[in-house]
Protein backbone atom coordinates (compact mmCIF):
# COMPACT_ATOMS: atom_id res chain seq x y z
CA UNK A 1 0.00 0.00 0.00
CA UNK A 2 1.29 3.63 -0.80
CA UNK A 3 1.76 6.40 1.16
CA UNK A 4 -1.10 8.19 -0.22
CA UNK A 5 -3.06 5.23 0.00
CA UNK A 6 -2.71 5.08 3.91
CA UNK A 7 -3.33 8.51 4.03
CA UNK A 8 -6.80 8.08 2.25
CA UNK A 9 -7.94 4.94 4.77
CA UNK A 10 -7.18 7.27 7.59
CA UNK A 11 -9.86 10.50 6.13
CA UNK A 12 -12.19 7.59 5.74
CA UNK A 13 -14.99 7.92 8.35
CA UNK A 14 -18.24 6.03 8.09
CA UNK A 15 -21.41 7.82 8.27
CA UNK A 16 -23.70 5.23 9.66
CA UNK A 17 -21.90 4.42 13.08
CA UNK A 18 -20.51 6.99 15.46
CA UNK A 19 -16.97 7.00 14.47
CA UNK A 20 -13.57 9.09 15.94
CA UNK A 21 -11.88 11.91 13.81
CA UNK A 22 -8.03 11.57 15.44
CA UNK A 23 -6.06 14.82 14.24
CA UNK A 24 -2.56 15.32 15.40
CA UNK A 25 -2.69 19.18 17.00
CA UNK A 26 -0.94 22.27 18.85
CA UNK A 27 -2.08 24.83 20.88
CA UNK A 28 -4.21 27.74 20.06
CA UNK A 29 -4.62 31.15 22.08
CA UNK A 30 -8.06 31.95 23.40
CA UNK A 31 -10.37 34.64 22.49
CA UNK A 32 -12.73 36.50 24.54
CA UNK A 33 -15.66 37.94 21.94
CA UNK A 34 -17.69 35.82 19.01
CA UNK A 35 -16.45 37.30 15.91
CA UNK A 36 -16.56 36.62 12.32
CA UNK A 37 -13.34 36.05 10.32
CA UNK A 38 -12.08 35.72 6.81
CA UNK A 39 -8.53 34.08 8.24
CA UNK A 40 -8.78 30.45 8.53
CA UNK A 41 -6.14 29.04 11.20
CA UNK A 42 -3.97 26.09 10.80
CA UNK A 43 -5.41 24.58 14.21
CA UNK A 44 -8.37 25.54 16.16
CA UNK A 45 -9.74 24.92 19.66
CA UNK A 46 -13.41 24.05 19.30
CA UNK A 47 -14.04 23.85 22.81
CA UNK A 48 -13.18 27.57 23.62
CA UNK A 49 -14.74 28.28 20.33
CA UNK A 50 -17.92 27.37 21.06
CA UNK A 51 -17.95 29.27 24.57
CA UNK A 52 -17.08 32.53 22.49
CA UNK A 53 -19.75 31.67 19.77
CA UNK A 54 -17.16 31.76 17.21
CA UNK A 55 -17.56 32.04 13.27
CA UNK A 56 -14.54 31.58 10.48
CA UNK A 57 -14.62 31.43 7.03
CA UNK A 58 -12.03 31.44 4.61
CA UNK A 59 -10.76 28.83 2.03
CA UNK A 60 -7.66 26.32 1.70
CA UNK A 61 -6.13 25.37 -1.21
CA UNK A 62 -7.28 21.77 -2.88
CA UNK A 63 -3.77 21.34 -3.47
CA UNK A 64 -2.75 21.35 0.00
CA UNK A 65 -4.78 18.35 0.64
CA UNK A 66 -2.29 15.33 -0.05
CA UNK A 67 -4.64 12.58 0.57
CA UNK A 68 -7.59 14.73 -1.92
CA UNK A 69 -5.27 15.85 -4.33
CA UNK A 70 -4.61 11.63 -5.21
CA UNK A 71 -7.73 11.43 -6.11
CA UNK A 72 -8.35 14.69 -8.36
CA UNK A 73 -7.50 14.89 -12.12
CA UNK A 74 -6.75 18.55 -11.51
CA UNK A 75 -6.03 20.30 -7.92
CA UNK A 76 -5.68 23.96 -8.46
CA UNK A 77 -9.02 24.64 -7.16
CA UNK A 78 -9.70 25.68 -3.22
CA UNK A 79 -12.32 24.87 -0.82
CA UNK A 80 -14.49 27.68 0.44
CA UNK A 81 -14.94 26.74 4.32
CA UNK A 82 -17.25 28.35 7.17
CA UNK A 83 -17.32 27.04 10.60
CA UNK A 84 -20.12 27.95 13.57
CA UNK A 85 -19.41 27.04 17.26
CA UNK A 86 -22.00 26.99 19.66
CA UNK A 87 -24.38 24.70 21.72
CA UNK A 88 -27.35 22.49 20.44
CA UNK A 89 -29.18 20.98 23.70
CA UNK A 90 -26.03 20.22 25.73
CA UNK A 91 -23.53 19.78 22.89
CA UNK A 92 -21.08 21.65 22.09
CA UNK A 93 -21.02 21.21 18.34
CA UNK A 94 -18.99 22.64 14.96
CA UNK A 95 -21.48 23.28 12.17
CA UNK A 96 -19.05 22.87 9.24
CA UNK A 97 -20.01 23.80 5.60
CA UNK A 98 -17.38 23.17 2.68
CA UNK A 99 -17.46 24.12 -0.54
CA UNK A 100 -15.82 23.22 -3.63
CA UNK A 101 -15.78 22.31 -7.57
CA UNK A 102 -13.58 18.83 -7.79
CA UNK A 103 -12.55 17.63 -11.61
CA UNK A 104 -12.49 13.95 -10.94
CA UNK A 105 -11.12 11.62 -13.68
CA UNK A 106 -13.87 9.57 -15.46
CA UNK A 107 -13.14 5.87 -14.78
CA UNK A 108 -14.89 5.03 -17.31
CA UNK A 109 -13.56 7.27 -20.59
CA UNK A 110 -10.63 8.89 -18.23
CA UNK A 111 -11.88 12.57 -19.22
CA UNK A 112 -12.72 14.87 -16.49
CA UNK A 113 -15.60 15.33 -14.47
CA UNK A 114 -16.73 18.35 -12.50
CA UNK A 115 -18.26 17.45 -9.43
CA UNK A 116 -19.59 20.33 -7.16
CA UNK A 117 -19.31 19.51 -3.17
CA UNK A 118 -21.49 21.26 -1.04
CA UNK A 119 -21.66 19.66 2.32
CA UNK A 120 -23.17 20.67 5.43
CA UNK A 121 -22.07 18.97 8.79
CA UNK A 122 -22.90 19.12 12.40
CA UNK A 123 -19.83 17.86 14.36
CA UNK A 124 -20.22 17.07 18.48
CA UNK A 125 -17.33 17.74 19.97
CA UNK A 126 -16.90 14.77 22.58
CA UNK A 127 -13.85 12.84 24.49
CA UNK A 128 -14.75 9.34 24.18
CA UNK A 129 -15.97 6.85 22.39
CA UNK A 130 -18.37 6.12 25.21
CA UNK A 131 -19.66 9.73 24.46
CA UNK A 132 -19.59 9.38 20.72
CA UNK A 133 -22.12 6.54 21.24
CA UNK A 134 -24.71 8.34 22.66
CA UNK A 135 -24.80 11.10 20.35
CA UNK A 136 -28.41 11.53 18.34
CA UNK A 137 -28.53 10.20 15.00
CA UNK A 138 -28.09 14.43 13.65
CA UNK A 139 -24.87 14.57 15.38
CA UNK A 140 -21.07 13.30 13.98
CA UNK A 141 -18.96 12.71 16.70
CA UNK A 142 -15.33 14.78 16.61
CA UNK A 143 -13.56 12.87 19.34
CA UNK A 144 -10.93 15.60 20.55
CA UNK A 145 -7.74 13.43 22.07
CA UNK A 146 -5.93 17.01 22.10
CA UNK A 147 -6.57 20.41 22.85
CA UNK A 148 -6.76 21.68 19.37
CA UNK A 149 -7.50 19.82 15.87
CA UNK A 150 -6.23 20.70 12.30
CA UNK A 151 -8.35 22.29 10.61
CA UNK A 152 -7.07 21.69 7.36
CA UNK A 153 -7.24 17.53 7.92
CA UNK A 154 -10.91 17.81 8.84
CA UNK A 155 -11.99 19.93 5.81
CA UNK A 156 -10.14 17.56 4.08
CA UNK A 157 -12.29 14.62 5.79
CA UNK A 158 -15.39 16.53 4.58
CA UNK A 159 -14.54 16.08 1.00
CA UNK A 160 -13.06 12.69 0.86
CA UNK A 161 -16.21 11.13 1.91
CA UNK A 162 -18.07 13.23 -0.97
CA UNK A 163 -16.05 11.68 -3.85
CA UNK A 164 -17.80 8.65 -5.37
CA UNK A 165 -16.34 5.26 -4.73
CA UNK A 166 -16.14 5.00 -9.09
CA UNK A 167 -16.53 8.32 -10.64
CA UNK A 168 -18.66 8.28 -13.93
CA UNK A 169 -20.38 10.68 -16.29
CA UNK A 170 -24.33 9.57 -16.04
CA UNK A 171 -24.42 9.06 -20.12
CA UNK A 172 -20.11 7.54 -21.20
CA UNK A 173 -20.49 5.53 -24.02
CA UNK A 174 -16.64 5.64 -24.23
CA UNK A 175 -15.03 3.13 -22.12
CA UNK A 176 -11.07 4.10 -22.41
CA UNK A 177 -8.43 1.38 -22.59
CA UNK A 178 -7.51 -0.34 -18.93
CA UNK A 179 -10.31 2.21 -17.23
CA UNK A 180 -10.91 1.79 -13.71
CA UNK A 181 -7.97 -0.67 -13.40
CA UNK A 182 -4.74 1.15 -13.58
CA UNK A 183 -3.81 5.23 -14.00
CA UNK A 184 -0.61 5.89 -16.15
CA UNK A 185 2.56 4.34 -15.48
CA UNK A 186 1.41 0.98 -13.96
CA UNK A 187 0.38 3.21 -10.76
CA UNK A 188 -3.06 1.46 -8.71
CA UNK A 189 -6.11 3.18 -9.33
CA UNK A 190 -6.89 5.32 -6.01
CA UNK A 191 -10.37 5.06 -6.87
CA UNK A 192 -10.25 1.29 -6.44
CA UNK A 193 -8.82 1.61 -3.14
CA UNK A 194 -11.50 4.15 -2.39
CA UNK A 195 -14.12 2.59 -3.45
CA UNK A 196 -13.37 -0.50 -0.99
CA UNK A 197 -12.49 1.32 2.00
CA UNK A 198 -16.13 2.76 1.42
CA UNK A 199 -17.54 -1.34 1.19
CA UNK A 200 -16.09 -1.51 4.46
CA UNK A 201 -18.12 1.08 5.78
Amino acid sequence: MSAVQKEIRCKIVPRTVKAQIILTVFALSRYHSAIMSDHLPDHIDPLAFVDKRKRLKGSFALARMSGLADLLMDASGEARVELQFDRQDRYPVVMLTVSADLVLQCQCCLEPLPWPVNSRTTLAVVKSIDEANLLPESLEPLLMEEETIGLADLVEQELVLAVPPIPQHEQCDTPAKGAGAATGGGRENPFARLAELKKLN
